[in-house]
C-alpha cells in the first residue's frame, strides 16, 4: 500500500507539467489564430472589389466583345481600357509605324487586343485569371499609366462602351487585389512561423503525455493488485454463506425459465442466420435507401431484386427474399407508425424505413398528404413545428428548433429550396466553444443532436435538379393503390359496421401494446441475464424479476392470441366490403391521371373521401350485402362523374367517363392491356413480315397496317387473323391453280363484308365478321374500329360507356351554380376555368344578386401588374366581414401565385367569416398553386357538346331560367317560338365551332352574352309593335 502512495505522488507531479506544456501549446494555437484572421481580414478588404468586377464581367455578353472588335475607331477609352488588359494577361503589343507621320515605329495595342477579343474563351480567360501571380512588370505598368489615369475610370469609360466599363473595373480590381496580396505575404510567412513552432510544442507535448499515460498505467496495476487481494480476502468469508443459498436460487430460476428453452432456442437460431446475410442484406439495404426513395414501387422491387442477383452472382450472403422493413424495420416501431397514420401497405412501410435511417434530412414527395398527416401526428408529442417558406417567421420558428432541438416540418416545398436551407441540409456543423453550432443565415446558433427537419411537397412529379438532390433523401410518398384501398375499405365498414371497426381499432391497439409488452418484458429478462454480476444465482433480486417476468410473459401471450384469433374473424367480415374499396380506389387514380390532360385537373384525396362518404352515407339502403355493394358503387361512381364533370372542359368529359370504363374494365380482367394500348397508340411498329394491301382500292394503306398491328396482339383472336391468313395462303400458293381458284372465289365474299363496314355510315352499329367461337369483346371491337374508321371511334366509344356504365355518363349534367355553391363554403376557393369565348362574370353577378351579396358585397379585381396588394386587401377584408371576392385572370399574375396559395392555407372556419367567397377565374396555366387547385371547386361555363345538351343549357341560364321571361305577362306563343329559334340557332353555330372557320369569313366566337341581348332584344322588338297573323 505505501508503494502505491508513492507512485501515486510522482503521477501528480507528471500530470502538472504536462497541464503546463498544454497551455503553453494553446498560447502558440491562438497566436497563430490571431495571425490567421488578420490575413483573412486584411484579403476581404479586396473581395467586394473583386465580386463587383466578376459581377461586371458576367453582364458582357458575347454580342458586346464582338461588337467592340468590330470597332474600326474604336474610342480611346475603349483602346485604353484594352491595353490595360493586354498589359495584364502579358500580351506584347505590336510595333507599327507611327500614325502622326513621324516615321518611326510604336507599340500599338489594338490590333493585339481584336485578337484576344476573337478568342472565344476571352470572357473565360478573364473570370479564371491567375491574380496571386499577377507579374510585377505588368503590376508596375498598370499603375503608372492606368490606375491614376483621370481617363481610366469606369464611369468615363461607361460613356464609351458599357462592356469596356465591365473591363476597367475588372483590372482595378486586379491591381487592387495584388496590392493588399502583398501586403499580407509577410503576415503569412509569420503566420508559417507559428504553426512549425505549435508544432514542435505539441510533438513535446505528446511524447510528455505518452510518458504520463505510462505512470499512470504502472499505477493503475499496482491499484488492482491491491484491490484483487482485498476481494479476494472478502470473498473467501463469503464463500460458505453463498453456496447455501445457490441451490434453492437454481431451483427457483430453472422453474421460472425452463419452459422458455425452445422459443429462446428458436430465436437464437434465426438471429444466427440474419448475422449470416447481414452483410448482403445490409448493403440492399444502404442501397434502397441512398438511391430508391423518390422511385415506384414497381422499380425499387426491380432495382432491388437487380441488386439481389448481383449479390448472389458475386457470392455475398444475403436473404432469399430480401424486404427493407424486415431487415431495418422494428415491427413494434412500424405499428405505431400505422397508429399515427401511415399506410400500412408495404411501399409506405418502406418510406418509413427510409425515413428513419436516412442521413439525410428527407424531401418526402407527398401529393395527398399521407406523409404530412403522419409526421404530424408521430412527433407531436415532441412539439413538432410547422412551417412554409412563405410564413413571416420562418426563419425565427427555424432557429428555434435547431437551438431547442424541437423537429420542424416545412411544408409546400417547390421544386427549388431557399439557399438559407443549405447549412442545414448540407449539416455543415462546427465546434464553437465547446458547442456544436451551425451558421444560419447571418446568425451563428448552437445546434442541437435532437433536431430533426422533414420537408414535404404537394407536387406529384416535382423536377429536382442534381444539386437538390444530393443534399436531401428524396421519398415518394405518393399514395398507392393498396394503401388506398385499406383507408376506404375503413372508412366504408365504419360506416356500415361501426361496432365492427372501433373494436377492430381497438384490438389493433390492444396487438401493439401487447407485442410493445412482450418486448419490453425479453428486454428486461435479456437485461437482468446479462446485467446480473457473477453467477445469476447470487443475485436475489434478479430470480426474483425473472420469476415475474416469465409470468406476464405467459398472460400476455394468451392475450394476443385471444386478439389475434379476433382480428381474423374481423378482417373476414371486412374483406366482404372491400369491393366498393377497390373500386373507389381505381376511381381515385383515374382521377388523378386527369392532370395530365390539364394541369388545372387537381383533386385533393381529403376530397375525394369527403365524396365517397357522403355516397356512403346518401346511397341506397339493401338487406343483402351484394345489394348493398353495388348501390355504393353505382352512386359513388355517379356522383364522382357529375361533380368532376363541373370542371372538366368540354373535350375531357368522354375521356374521363371513358378512363372510368377502361380502368373499371381492367380491374375485372374486361380488358387486355395490349389491346388497350393498341387502341391509344394505334401500335408502334410494322407486322413482323408486313403484307401487300388485298384491297387498295377502297383500304388506305394506314388501315392496312394497323390490321396488321392488331392481328399481332396475342389477345385478340378474331376474324382479322383469318383475314391475313387467307392472303398469306394466297401469296404461298399462288403457282398452284387449285389451291389459288378456291381461295379466290372465297375471298372476295369475305373482303365484301369488311367493305360494307368500311362504307358504312354508322360502323360501329355493324356486325363485324369474326369466328362465332372466338367472339369479339367490346374493347377489340373498338380496336378494329380504330383501323378501319378512325372518325367513328369516338362515337363507338360512347356506345361502350352507355353499354357499360350507362347513358348518364355520356351526357353531362348541365353547368347549375347554384348546385354548386351549396356544396362550397368560406374556405373553399371556386374557380372558374376559362375558355376562349366563355366569360362566366356576368353568370356571376346575376347569381350574386340572387343570393343577396351584388353590388358592394362583391368585390372584383382583375390581376396583372400592381394588382396583387389590392387583391390581398380585398380577400383580407372579405374574410373579416363577409363578402365576396372575384379575382379575374389569375393566370396572368404568376407572382401573386405564392401570395394567394398562403392565403388559401390561411383560410380557417374559425377566422374567416361564414359568407365569405373567394371566387377565381383562369385560364389553364402550369404555375397555378396545386394546393388552391386541390382544396378548391373548379367550374367551367364552356358550351356543352351536343345540340341537345346545348338547348338545355340554355333553357337553364338567365335569362330564360327566369320564370317571368318566358310565361310572364308580355309572353306570347310567337315569343317562346321566337326564343326557341334563337336558342336553337345559337346551340348551331357554337357546335360548328369544331370546324373553325368553315362556312364563315372569320371564325366567330358567339358567346352567351350575345344570346342574352338577342334574347332580350327580340323581347322588346315584339313588345313595341303590333303583329298580325297572316
Amino acid at each position: 500500500m505505501a508503494v502505491v502512495e508513492k507512485r501515486r505522488g510522482e503521477v501528480a507531479e507528471v500530470e502538472r507539467v504536462v497541464r503546463q506544456d498544454e497551455e503553453v501549446a494553446n498560447e502558440a494555437a491562438e497566436a497563430a489564430n490571431v495571425i490567421r484572421k488578420e490575413c483573412e481580414a486584411e484579403l476581404n478588404l479586396a473581395l467586394p472589389l473583386l465580386e463587383d468586377a466578376t459581377e461586371a464581367l458576367n453582364t458582357i455578353k458575347q454580342d458586346d466583345i464582338v461588337f467592340i472588335k468590330a470597332m474600326k475607331n474604336p474610342p480611346a477609352g475603349v483602346k485604353l481600357v484594352m491595353e490595360a488588359v493586354c498589359v495584364l494577361l502579358g500580351e506584347k503589343p505590336d510595333r507599327v509605324p507611327d500614325p502622326q507621320g513621324t516615321g518611326k515605329m510604336v507599340e500599338e495595342y489594338w490590333s493585339v487586343s481584336k485578337r484576344l477579343l476573337g478568342d472565344i474563351k476571352f470572357k473565360e480567360n478573364l473570370l479564371n485569371f491567375d491574380k496571386e501571380n499577377i507579374s510585377q512588370k505588368a503590376i508596375q505598368t498598370i499603375r503608372s499609366k492606368y490606375r491614376d489615369n483621370n481617363e481610366f475610370k469606369p464611369e468615363k469609360i461607361k460613356v464609351a462602351s458599357k462592356a469596356a466599363e465591365s473591363l476597367c473595373k475588372w483590372v482595378l480590381a486586379m491591381e487592387r487585389y495584388e496590392e493588399v496580396d502583398r501586403k499580407v505575404a509577410p503576415k503569412r510567412e509569420a503566420l508559417q512561423r507559428a504553426d512549425q513552432q505549435y508544432q514542435g510544442l505539441m510533438g513535446e507535448l505528446r511524447k510528455k503525455q505518452e510518458a504520463l499515460r505510462g505512470v499512470q498505467e504502472e499505477l493503475a496495476g499496482l491499484q488492482a493488485e491491491l484491490d484483487t487481494v482485498k476481494k479476494e480476502k472478502l470473498e473467501l468469508e463469503q464463500t460458505v454463506e453463498l453456496c447455501s443459498i445457490k441451490k434453492d436460487r437454481a431451483e427457483q430460476l430453472l422453474a421460472a425459465l425452463g419452459g422458455e428453452k425452445t422459443r429462446w432456442t428458436d430465436n437464437a437460431h434465426h438471429l444466427a442466420q440474419v448475422y449470416i446475410y447481414l452483410t448482403g442484406d445490409m448493403l440492399l439495404a444502404a442501397g434502397d435507401i441512398a438511391y430508391l426513395g423518390a422511385f415506384t414501387p414497381e422499380y425499387r422491387a426491380e432495382q432491388t431484386a437487380r441488386w439481389l442477383q448481383e449479390c448472389r452472382d458475386r457470392e455475398v450472403p444475403c436473404s432469399g427474399e430480401f424486404e427493407l422493413a424486415s431487415a431495418l424495420g422494428d415491427p413494434l416501431t412500424i405499428r405505431d407508425w400505422t397508429l399515427n397514420g401511415l399506410p400500412t401497405d408495404p411501399f409506405s412501410i418502406d418510406n418509413g424505413v427510409i425515413i428513419s435511417n436516412t442521413t439525410r434530412w428527407p424531401l418526402l414527395i407527398d401529393p395527398q398528404g399521407q406523409a404530412n398527416k403522419w409526421i404530424r401526428n408521430m412527433e407531436k408529442d415532441n412539439a413538432l413545428q410547422v412551417v412554409k417558406l412563405s410564413d413571416p417567421d420562418f426563419i425565427r420558428t427555424l432557429e428555434n428548433c435547431v437551438q431547442f432541438g424541437q423537429p420542424v416540418l416545412l411544408e409546400n416545398v417547390g421544386e427549388e429550396l431557399d439557399p438559407i436551407l443549405e447549412p442545414l441540409l448540407l449539416k455543415q456543423t462546427f465546434k464553437q466553444s465547446g458547442s456544436t453550432c451551425i451558421k444560419l443565415g447571418d446568425a451563428t446558433i448552437e445546434y442541437s443532436a435532437d433536431f430533426r427537419m422533414y420537408l414535404t411537397t404537394k407536387l406529384s412529379n416535382p423536377n429536382y435538379v442534381p444539386e437538390v438532390s444530393v443534399k436531401v433523401t428524396l421519398v415518394n410518398f405518393a399514395l398507392t393503390g393498396a394503401g388506398l384501398e385499406d383507408q376506404l375499405l375503413a372508412l366504408v365498414v365504419a360506416h356500415e359496421k361501426p361496432e365492427l371497426e372501433e373494436e377492430r381499432v381497438t384490438l389493433m391497439l390492444q396487438t401493439a401494446q401487447n407485442k410493445k409488452n412482450l418486448k419490453e418484458l425479453e428486454d428486461r429478462i435479456l437485461s437482468t441475464l446479462s446485467s446480473s454480476k457473477g453467477s445469476i444465482l447470487e443475485d436475489e433480486t434478479a430470480i426474483n424479476i425473472l420469476s415475474d417476468a416469465n409470468r406476464l410473459v405467459k398472460e400476455t401471450q394468451e392475450k394476443q392470441t385471444i386478439a389475434e384469433e379476433t382480428e381474423k374473424k374481423i378482417n373476414a367480415t371486412r374483406l366482404g366490403y372491400r369491393p366498393v374499396a377497390v373500386t373507389a380506389s381505381i376511381l381515385f387514380f383515374t382521377l388523378r391521371d386527369l392532370a395530365c390532360l390539364d394541369p388545372m385537373y387537381q383533386y385533393s384525396l381529403t376530397w375525394f373521401v369527403n365524396l365517397f362518404s357522403n355516397s356512403i352515407d346518401n346511397s341506397e339502403k339493401a338487406s343483402e350485402l351484394a345489394d348493398r355493394l353495388n348501390a355504393l358503387r353505382s352512386h359513388f361512381t355517379l356522383s364522382l362523374y357529375h361533380n368532376v364533370c363541373t370542371g372538366l372542359f368540354e373535350k375531357d368529359k368522354l375521356v374521363f367517363s371513358f378512363l372510368m370504363c377502361v380502368n373499371l374494365q381492367r380491374s375485372e380482367n374486361n380488358v387486355d392491356d395490349s389491346e388497350w394500348l393498341f387502341l391509344l397508340t394505334g401500335g408502334v411498329a410494322l407486322a413482323a413480315d408486313p403484307k401487300p394491301n388485298p384491297a387498295s382500292e377502297w383500304l388506305p394503306e394506314t388501315s392496312w397496317q394497323q390490321v396488321q398491328w392488331l392481328t399481332c396482339l396475342g389477345s385478340l383472336k378474331v376474324d382479322f387473323k383469318f383475314f391475313v391468313r387467307k392472303i398469306l395462303w394466297i401469296l404461298l400458293t399462288k403457282n398452284n391453280p387449285r389451291v389459288r381458284k378456291h381461295l379466290v372465289e372465297e375471298f372476295p365474299d369475305h373482303l365484301s363484308e369488311w367493305r360494307t363496314v368500311f362504307e358504312s355510315e354508322n360502323p360501329e352499329k355493324e356486325t363485324l365478321p369474326c369466328s362465332p367461337e372466338t367472339p369479339l369483346t367490346r374493347m377489340q371491337m373498338l380496336c378494329v374500329l380504330r383501323c378501319l374508321r378512325p372518325d367513328k371511334v369516338v362515337a363507338a366509344i360512347q356506345d361502350y360507356v352507355a353499354d357499360l356504365l350507362g347513358k348518364a355518363y355520356i351526357e353531362a349534367p348541365p353547368f347549375d351554380l347554384g348546385r354548386t355553391y351549396v356544396d362550397s363554403n368560406c374556405c373553399l376557393p371556386l374557380i372558374f376555368l376559362l375558355t376562349p369565348g366563355a366569360d362566366p362574370t356576368n353568370l356571376l353577378l346575376k347569381f350574386a344578386e340572387d343570393q343577396g351579396m351584388g353590388g358592394d358585397r362583391l368585390q372584383s379585381v382583375s390581376l396583372g401588374q400592381g394588382q396583387g396588394p389590392v387583391a390581398r386587401k380585398l380577400i383580407e377584408e372579405g374574410m373579416r366581414i363577409g363578402t365576396w371576392v372575384l379575382l379575374q385572370n389569375c393566370h396572368l399574375a404568376k407572382s401573386f401565385m405564392p401570395q394567394l396559395e398562403k392565403l388559401c392555407e390561411d383560410l380557417n372556419p374559425e377566422t374567416t367569416h361564414a359568407d365569405f367567397r373567394l371566387w377565381l377565374t383562369s385560364y389553364p396555366a402550369a404555375h397555378f398553386p396545386v394546393s388552391v387547385l386541390q382544396s378548391s371547386i373548379k367550374m367551367v361555363t364552356e358550351p356543352p357538346k351536343g345540340l341537345r345538351a346545348n338547348l338545355k343549357r340554355l333553357y337553364l341560364a338567365d335569362p330564360l331560367s327566369e320564370p317571368d321571361f318566358l310565361l310572364g305577362p308580355g309572353s306570347s306563343e310567337r315569343f317562346r317560338r321566337l326564343v326557341y329559334s334563337l336558342c336553337f340557332f345559337h346551340a348551331v353555330v357554337q357546335e360548328r365551332r369544331l370546324f373553325g372557320p368553315l362556312g364563315w369569313n372569320v371564325p366567330y366566337s358567339f358567346s352567351d352574352t350575345d344570346l342574352r341581348i338577342s334574347a332580350k332584344q327580340l323581347r322588346n322588338l315584339l313588345s313595341s309593335y303590333e303583329f298580325f297573323e297572316t
